[in-house]
């Protein structure tokens, strides 16, 4: 296409290392979808005849037709996606010569890639979605069950194991406006920007933008092909999003490891060992955080290759692909099985009771029933610390106490104090909002429903 200029052929080692097909290949129907509302716009404007727009579009039907058909196969030669559509349009009708009047392949490229991302985050938004279901059925189904919470990886207090799920989809959640927001960065549609500085032709961009379901074309010329913010945008989402995967999976990996054992995978999301008989290995769940590194390693990938670029188009950016689209296929697939996984997770209640009854995470009530009688904080949590150290030292967990043994210590104990002294009563009685009280959970849950029906 440019031997106008040059006096030798491309090196066959040259078109093997600059080729993208393997990258954008996958783009060829937003490709032609770009290619069908220019040419349409051409012929409305007067650019080309009505005559041969019409013969261009039939010819770009035909082109997509073969693709899905698989008649087509393209050619390195032709360097990328948008060259071989257009080469082999130009077979079939001598007119696609015409088709990129008015047209650079910097604005062509960012056109597709942002009609191809997308359809591609509108599928990862019901993907979401779907993870955040899972979330609010289990803690409808776990709501009533306890556990542990844990700060620094010492329990702590107890608490519901619905509000433990609910802590997901809250973090998930934001995770999906981020995706939303991505979303939003794609409404600007860059085609007519042309190279770098617009066209002298008497383009349509309203027309374009309208046909590709953009809500405006792009402000300016140099910024349009120079920018890949809205990858970053996505990038950003996933890499928080992946984040959020990890550490969920460690919990759900420790709690069902067999010095914790109150969480129960399902077998079928679990593996074997080839040697020990005995293994139930966590694979998807340390397969999903493993991938974590690849997304966030993506993110990293186009900020380096953004940093140093000067205004405007820089070859480097045919590299701004090969991440996006393996960071968006590993998302995708991390939300699917995660989102499964979850439906099927279940809790055992009574190994998760009998590590609170063994530890002292009922110390915090303890201390603030002391408040309630009138002794300030500091001192009350005082004291409760010297009564816990001396349990220590005795081997003695809470569930073992007589009240003769917390009145030693603790003067002001009573039978009340020992009436609420469960985990039962501690999770009960932090009914504020936002807390893991049952009746706080249950309204979470209900405005949670609310919420996913919302979203947009």
């Amino acid at each position: 296409m440019w031997h106008g200029r040059f006096k030798q052929d491309t090196a066959e080692i040259v078109k093997k290392f600059t080729q993208s097909l393997d990258v954008d290949w996958r783009m060829y129907e937003a490709d032609i979808e770009g290619s069908i509302a220019h040419v349409k716009m051409l012929g409305k404007t007067g650019i080309l005849s009505s005559e041969e727009a019409s013969k261009i579009e039939a010819g770009l039907h035909e082109v997509l037709n073969e693709i899905q058909e698989g008649k087509f196969t393209p050619s390195e030669s032709l360097e990328d996606v948008h060259m071989n559509i257009e080469a082999r349009l130009t077979e079939i009708e001598p007119l696609g010569a015409k088709l990129h009047t008015g047209r650079s392949r910097n604005d062509q490229v960012a056109t597709t890639t942002k009609i191809y991302l997308r359809k591609r985050l509108h599928s990862l938004k019901d993907d979401l979605r779907n993870l955040l279901r899972a979330f609010l059925n289990a803690s409808e189904r776990h709501i009533d069950i306890i556990i542990p919470g844990y700060t620094h990886m010492q329990q702590a207090q107890p608490i519901s194991m619905g509000h433990y799920w609910l802590s997901w989809f809250e973090a998930f959640i934001r995770d999906y406006s981020r995706l939303q927001f991505a979303l939003d960065a794609l409404n600007e549609c860059p085609l007519g920007a042309g190279a770098l500085a617009g066209s002298t032709f008497p383009l349509d961009r309203e027309m374009t933008s309208q046909l590709l379901g953009f809500t405006e074309p792009t402000r300016n010329s140099l910024d349009t092909v120079a920018s890949r913010d809205y990858m970053m945008d996505y990038h950003y989402f996933a890499s928080m999003f992946m984040i959020h995967i990890s550490r969920l999976c460690t919990d759900l990996i420790t709690w069902n490891s067999q010095e914790f054992a109150f969480i129960v995978l399902p077998d079928s999301f679990c593996t074997g060992s080839s040697m020990m008989p005995q293994k139930k290995n966590p694979d998807v769940l340390e397969l999903s955080r493993g991938k974590t590194g690849q997304v966030i390693g993506n993110m990293i990938d186009l900020l380096i290759n953004l940093k140093g670029l000067p205004m405007t188009y820089n070859r480097d950016l045919q590299e701004d692909k090969r991440g996006l689209w393996a960071s968006i296929d590993t998302v995708e697939s991390v939300m699917k099985i995660i989102a499964a996984l979850i439906d099927e997770v279940e809790v055992d209640e009574e190994v998760a009771l009998s590590g609170i009854y063994k530890g002292y995470s009922l110390a915090t009530d303890i201390a603030e029933y002391l408040v309630m009688k009138g002794i300030p904080f500091r001192e009350a949590h005082a004291i409760v610390g010297r009564f816990i150290g001396w349990c220590i030292e005795n081997h003695l967990a809470f569930g073992e106490l007589r009240v003769g043994d917390i009145q030693e210590h603790i003067p002001k104990a009573d039978w009340v104090m020992m009436k609420i002294l469960s985990p039962e009563e501690s999770v009960r009685r932090r009914n504020v909002y936002g807390g893991t009280g049952f009746e706080q959970v249950e309204q979470q849950i209900r405005e949670g429903h609310e919420r996913l029906e919302s979203l947009k």
